[in-house]
């Protein structure tokens, strides 16, 4: 387990509850918009051993309800599902972050009930998947069988897509409406430049076209919004 990082405490990570979030190396994408390029590689180093973290969160039981665990991509870590029961064994609420391109990973972890909630990032309209996720020869039937699994409804969950300029344009908002048509959570997240990118030099939006984009998707998907996007 490559245990990366750990945020002690967080109020936004895990909607409704105090949680800790915990970092994991690796990914099998390489999104150029990335603002944990030090995670992606095969080479990011762990920096805490579990033992240091399950006594953390040991320490917090009573104070901390849930933890988030995110990467990287967590589903590539092999003893994944054991960590994430001692987890559930101290009493915690879990909630996985995921790119969901191991659907068979995701539907037996919620299977064994050892997530609680899950979000997954959309990363573009099908079409542009590729381009978005640094992904050559991506098989897109791989997201698509984790995001239709989430809209089965087996474990609380929503979906969110970083926007950003130079990757994303109205024809990507217009697919994911018709993709993810129905009760699903959606939260448009506006790109923020920082010293991590993996290919810094990307801009944000505007609120104003970030709206416009929030429009295309709403009428497919009710429960869409922005998040964390500044006035």
């Amino acid at each position: 387990m490559k245990l990366c990082g750990l945020q002690k405490t967080t109020l936004l990570d895990y909607p409704g509850h105090v949680a800790a979030t915990i970092f994991l190396g690796g990914c099998n994408f390489r999104c150029p918009f990335c603002h944990n390029s030090g995670l992606i590689g095969n080479d990011a180093k762990p920096l805490f051993s579990e033992e240091e973290i399950l006594g953390f969160l040991q320490k917090r039981k009573g104070i901390l309800e849930g933890i988030c665990v995110t990467g990287g991509e967590p589903t590539l870590q092999a003893d994944l599902e054991a960590f994430l029961k001692k987890g559930k064994d101290l009493g915690y609420l879990i909630k996985l972050d995921t790119n969901g391109y191991r659907p068979e990973v995701l539907k037996k972890l919620v299977s064994h009930r050892l997530v609680d909630y899950v979000a997954m990032d959309i990363k573009a309209g099908r079409n542009n998947y590729e381009m978005a996720s640094g992904f050559s020869g991506m098989r897109m039937k791989q997201v698509e069988k984790s995001a239709e699994f989430l809209m089965e409804g087996h474990v609380p969950w929503e979906f969110r897509t970083t926007v950003v300029k130079g990757i994303h344009s109205a024809e990507d908002f217009m697919d994911i409406g018709k993709w993810l048509k129905g009760p699903s959570s959606y939260f448009l997240q506006n790109y923020k430049e920082s010293e991590e990118v993996l290919c810094p030099g990307f801009e944000s939006f505007s609120k104003s076209e970030l709206e416009e984009f929030l429009s295309i998707v709403k009428p497919s998907v009710p429960n869409s919004a922005l998040r964390g996007v500044d006035p």
